[in-house]
């Protein structure tokens, strides 16, 4: 059964064809929508975003998004939130809410074909230059390099997978890039049988940094080398999120994470939802850059690595045409 919060549009969702255990019509504060619905039962709820209180403000939807699973949330929207920029509709898909339309053939295709992140990716705007940015998986562009950019990839806890990972970013980049990847005492790169990856030992970085200085990207499997991480312009730290390599990591090294406070924190072979990110995030006391799901190193492309290595600041896939028309469907571009 279903759930319809209305406003403004409430004679539009009374046109639709669904079954209805709970309606509700006015205008509501946020805290209150929550407090009802937060253990309530529903197949899925609509939500006229001129029934939510100062809906205008991103932080209202926020809270929404933390504490609904939005994967059964659509939300039907207004002209009021348009500023002609997609700026809202960006931050939308940054909190995790992927479910959104402006009219009845919308709600009905999301009713029965709801979104994922690969369905609206296309429509988040990567870029830093905002002052109110939710703090809900916030897609950020780094800064363009100009030269070579040293990328050191770390494992947190132990055997996460940076190897598999510095392959499969080198695979990806190299298709309009040139790239090396180096491996740092040790010598599991041989196994890829990859004439662009190299292992190196500590006292032999610095010249391969040198030797391969006209690629564009040299990525660096750092391991445990200091020396190595002193080279990379940037590390990205790898956090695999079972309770075991947690646990195990936490009886080792219990201020780990004040240590990376603040730096490029990966959940790599993730299966966590954007909620569990969530209290991740809460209970660590750590920002997410990325969460990482298991990745298929056979497959030629993989858009959830292309949207890590966009966040990172390389080259935007282009929308397919398919993706365009189905957002018309949605009306969520205006003619």
């Amino acid at each position: 059964m279903n759930v319809i919060i209305s406003n403004k549009h409430q004679q539009t969702l009374e046109m639709l064809e669904i079954d209805v255990i709970k309606s509700l019509n006015g205008e509501f504060d946020v805290d209150d929508i929550i407090s009802q619905f937060k253990n309530f039962y529903f197949q899925r709820m609509i939500i006229d975003i001129t029934a939510l209180k100062n809906y205008k403000d991103i932080k209202t939807l926020q809270k929404l998004s933390i504490s609904l699973d939005m994967d059964k949330v659509i939300l039907l929207l207004d002209d009021s939130v348009d500023d002609g920029t997609g700026d809202f509709l960006s931050k939308l898909v940054s909190m995790g809410i992927y479910n959104f339309t402006r009219n009845v053939d919308g709600i009905m295709y999301l009713y029965n074909n709801p979104n994922s992140y690969r369905d609206v990716a296309h429509i988040q705007q990567l870029d830093v230059n905002t002052t109110d940015q939710v703090s809900v998986n916030t897609t950020v562009v780094e800064n363009i390099y100009t030269g070579t950019r040293i990328i050191g990839i770390k494992n947190v806890t132990k055997q996460t997978g940076a190897t598999t990972l510095s392959y499969m970013m080198k695979k990806q980049l190299e298709k309009h890039y040139s790239v090396v990847a180096l491996e740092v005492n040790k010598d599991e790169f041989r196994y890829f049988r990859d004439k662009n990856m190299y292992s190196v030992k500590d006292v032999e970085l610095g010249n391969a940094i040198a030797k391969y200085n006209d690629r564009d990207v040299i990525i660096v499997d750092v391991n445990d080398s200091l020396q190595a991480e002193s080279v990379c312009h940037e590390i990205i730290y790898l956090v695999e999120p079972s309770i075991i390599k947690l646990n195990k990591l936490m009886t080792v090294n219990p201020t780990v994470f004040k240590k990376i406070k603040g730096k490029k924190i990966i959940l790599n072979q993730s299966i966590l939802s954007p909620k569990d990110v969530l209290d991740f995030e809460y209970e660590s006391g750590v920002k997410i850059y990325f969460n990482m799901p298991p990745l298929d190193e056979r497959e030629r492309s993989i858009h959830i690595l292309n949207k890590f290595l966009v966040m990172l600041g390389f080259s935007k896939q282009q929308d397919s045409e398919e993706d365009n028309k189905k957002f018309n469907i949605l009306g969520l571009f205006k003619k």
